[in-house]
């Protein structure tokens, strides 16, 4: 009989500054925000879906996290682990500046309930919310509102 030894997680990758993007995101097997994050044409990194095998990452820049709701309704279970666990590590949790929350209607008033979880927790705005892969307006409406965000971002940081 062969003993079975699971392997160390892999190490927290480092990203420095022209590898980290101003934009988070986390997508599950399911794709549904990778494909939303990735029609909004900007610069994103991704949370690591298995982070013990490709190893958890650490952002360098202010970012705002695109993440999708989990948990059938219910409000444990409504940050994707990798979420929690990316949000645990102090210097990502630091550099958070903003949420927007994917989630299905069907589950009611849990409806997108990651972002406000979040945005609570990590005292900073849920900036949108949108449903499953997001419309073509949905889409327009978080590019324009990026612009803004971060437009405004500059200029406190210079005042």
């Amino acid at each position: 009989m062969t003993n079975l030894v699971e392997s160390p997680p892999v190490p927290a990758r480092l990203l420095d500054v022209q590898e980290s993007a101003d934009l988070v995101f986390f997508s599950s097997a399911s794709e549904n925000t990778r494909r939303f994050v990735e029609r909004l044409d900007r610069p994103a990194v991704r949370i690591p879906l298995r982070p013990r095998v490709e190893g958890a990452i650490c952002v360098a820049r202010p970012f705002v996290l695109v993440v999708p709701t989990y948990g059938g309704g219910e409000r444990s279970g409504a940050v994707p682990k990798q979420v929690i666990g990316f949000l645990n590590e102090p210097a990502n949790r630091g550099l958070l500046r903003g949420v927007i929350a994917a989630g299905n209607t069907n589950f009611g008033a849990s409806y997108c309930l990651a972002g406000p979880v979040i945005s609570a927790k990590c005292h900073v705005p849920e900036l949108y919310r949108f449903e499953l892969l997001g419309t073509d307006r949905d889409v327009a409406h978080v590019s324009e509102g990026l612009a803004r965000f971060w437009a405004a971002q500059a200029r406190l940081a210079t005042a």
